[in-house]
C-alpha cells in the first residue's frame, strides 16, 4: 500500500506507513550508496530541532503578548508543537533510525539529512496526534518541522553536538589507557632491555623507559583532545541559510543556542560571525589533525609491541595476550590481531584526514556543499580511535607479560652494552670488548674475563640497572 506525496518536481508513491517521505525517497534514488549515516549525528539533529521547537514556543508566547505587532504572524499552536517536540525527543533518543534512509555519501550540503529527519519528525507527530503518515495539511515537514531553521545551520550545529560528545568519550578512553601504561612503566622501571635505533641494538634501556615514551605520547594526546571542544564550540544555529539570519526572528537567533546548551549540557556558544561559521569548515580540519596525531601515536605504540612480541625476535622479551585462533590451517598459530586492528584503523584515519582537508578546501563562497562527507569521516575517526583505545586497554596492555630474564640476557649479550664502559676505559678498548662479544657470541662478563680491560667488581657496578639507566654520569661515577 502506498500514499502519494508531492513536491515542486512532481509526485511519488511512498509506502503507506513510512515515516520518511518524498524528499528522502528522491535522495536514495540520486545517491545509491549503502554507507550508513552515523546515528550519533542523527540523534544530535533531534536534540537540535528540539531546541528550535522550545525556542519557537518561547518566541510565540512572547510575541502573542503584543497582538498589535503580530498581525501577520502565523503562530503554530500547541496541537502541532507538542507532537513535534515529542517526535524530536524520540529522534534524539535514536528512535526511528531505521526510517532514516539517506546514505552518508550524498550531494546537497545536508539538505537530504535535514528533510529526512523533518519527515520522520512530522510523520511521528502526525501519528501522535491521531493522523496518518503523509497528512501534511495537519503538520508539515517544512512549514512546521523546519520552522525558523535551515539545513545550513541545523546540520552543522548538530555535527558539533555529536562530535563534542564523542570527544568527551575519546578523552576518557585515552586517559584510561594512559593510566594503564603508566602503571606498566612503574612496574618495569628497572627491567632491562636493549634499546634499538634503526632496528639495530643500541644502548641499554628498560621496559619502563619504553612505556614512559608511550605514557608521555598519550598524555599529549589526552591534553590535545581535551582542548578540542573549546576549539569547535561556536555554532551558527539561528543563522539560517547563509548565517545572516534572514527571515528568522531576532529573539529566536539570540535564544536558540542557549536553549541547545541547556539541553545538551555542552559548552556550545554562538559564533560571533555566523556567516564565517557557515562557510568555513577549518575547525573540523583542526580537530581532525589532533585525531590524526593520536592515531600516529597509537600506530607507533602497537607497531613496537607487535615487533617485540613477534616470533622473529627469538627469545621473546615481551608476550601479548592470545586473543583468537590465528589460522584455519595451521594449528596453534596466534596472530597479533589487536595491533593489526589498531594499525588498520590508523591508516583509515589518515585517509579521513586527507578527505576532510581536501573537501573543506572545496567550500565555495557562502557554503560548503561537502559537509555530510566531512562530518561522516570525522565521526568515523572518532569512533575508530575510541575503539582502538578500548581494545588496547582491555585486550592488550591489561595482560601483557614482560620476560625480565630474556631482557637482561639480551642486554649483556649485546655488544652495544660496551657503550657504558667508554667513560671508564675509552672508546677503543670498549670496541675490543664489543668485537670479541660479537665474534664469539659471548656476554660482556666472559669477554672481559678474557681481555681483562676493567675490574670485575667495577664492571658489575657499571652494569647495574640503576647505573645503566640514570641520565649521564658524574665525576663520582668514575672513581
Amino acid at each position: 500500500m502506498f500514499r502519494i506525496e508531492k513536491d515542486s518536481l512532481g509526485e511519488k508513491e511512498i509506502p503507506k506507513d513510512a515515516l520518511y517521505g518524498i524528499h528522502s525517497s528522491r535522495a536514495i534514488e540520486n545517491f545509491p550508496d549503502n554507507t550508513p549515516f552515523p546515528i550519533e549525528w542523527y540523534k544530535a539533529v533531534g536534540i537540535t530541532k528540539l531546541a528550535c521547537y522550545n525556542t519557537y514556543r518561547n518566541f510565540r508566547n512572547a510575541a502573542l503578548l503584543h497582538p498589535d505587532k503580530t498581525v501577520s504572524l502565523r503562530a503554530i499552536n500547541d496541537d502541532i508543537l507538542d507532537p513535534l517536540i515529542y517526535a524530536a525527543l524520540q529522534v534524539a533518543d535514536g528512535e526511528h533510525y531505521s526510517s532514516f534512509i539517506v546514505p552518508a555519501v550524498q550531494g546537497g550540503a545536508g539538505t537530504s539529512i535535514n528533510m529526512n529527519i523533518n519527515e520522520i519528525i512530522t510523520n511521528t507527530a502526525l501519528q501522535k496526534s491521531g493522523n496518518k503518515c503523509g497528512e501534511y495539511t495537519y503538520i508539515d515537514p517544512t512549514e512546521h518541522a523546519n520552522i525558523f531553521q535551515s539545513t545550513n545551520d541545523v546540520i552543522p550545529t548538530a555535527l558539533t553536538v555529536a562530535v563534542m560528545k564523542l570527544l568527551i568519550e575519546l578523552e576518557e578512553k585515552i586517559n584510561l589507557l594512559r593510566q594503564r601504561i603508566e602503571l606498566l612503566e612503574k612496574e618495569t622501571r628497572d627491567k632491562l632491555r636493549p634499546g634499538y635505533t634503526q632496528m639495530q641494538e643500541a644502548v641499554p634501556s628498560s621496559f619502563g623507559i619504553l612505556f614512559s615514551t608511550y605514557n608521555n605520547a598519550l598524555s599529549r594526546d589526552w591534553w590535545r583532545v581535551s582542548k578540542c571542544n573549546e576549539r569547535i564550540k561556536h555554532v551558527n544555529l539561528g543563522g539560517g541559510a547563509a548565517g545572516t539570519g534572514l527571515g528568522i526572528p531576532r529573539f529566536f537567533i539570540m535564544e536558540v543556542v542557549p536553549e541547545l546548551r541547556k539541553l545538551t549540557n555542552l559548552p556550545i556558544a554562538h559564533a560571533e560571525n555566523m556567516p564565517d561559521a557557515t562557510s568555513n569548515l577549518d575547525k573540523w580540519v583542526e580537530v581532525h589533525a589532533t585525531l590524526k596525531a593520536h592515531a600516529v601515536n597509537l600506530e607507533k605504540i602497537t607497531s613496537d609491541i607487535r615487533l617485540l612480541s613477534s616470533d622473529i625476535s627469538g627469545d621473546k622479551m615481551l608476550t601479548i595476550p592470545s586473543r583468537q585462533v590465528g589460522s584455519s590451517i595451521m594449528p596453534g598459530k596466534i596472530n597479533p590481531v589487536i595491533p593489526e586492528f589498531v594499525i588498520s584503523a590508523a591508516h583509515r584515519i589518515y585517509a579521513n584526514d586527507m578527505l576532510i582537508s581536501s573537501l573543506s578546501g572545496l567550500g565555495t563562497l557562502d557554503l560548503n556543499a561537502y559537509l555530510p562527507s566531512i562530518g561522516c569521516a570525522l565521526i568515523d575517526s572518532l569512533k575508530l580511535l575510541t575503539a582502538c583505545d578500548a581494545t588496547l586497554l582491555n585486550n592488550l596492555f591489561g595482560d601483557i607479560v614482560i620476560n625480565e630474564s630474556a631482557g637482561y640476557k639480551a642486554v649483556i649479550f649485546s655488544p652495544s652494552v660496551t657503550t657504558a664502559l667508554v667513560p671508564h676505559i675509552g672508546y677503543h678498548k670498549a670496541a675490543e670488548l664489543a668485537k670479541l662479544m660479537k665474534d664469539r657470541k659471548i656476554d660482556i662478563f666472559e669477554a672481559n674475563s678474557i681481555l681483562k680491560l676493567i675490574g670485575d667488581e667495577k664492571l658489575k657496578s657499571v652494569l647495574q640497572s640503576g647505573n645503566l639507566l640514570k641520565q649521564g654520569f658524574s665525576l663520582d661515577d668514575l672513581t
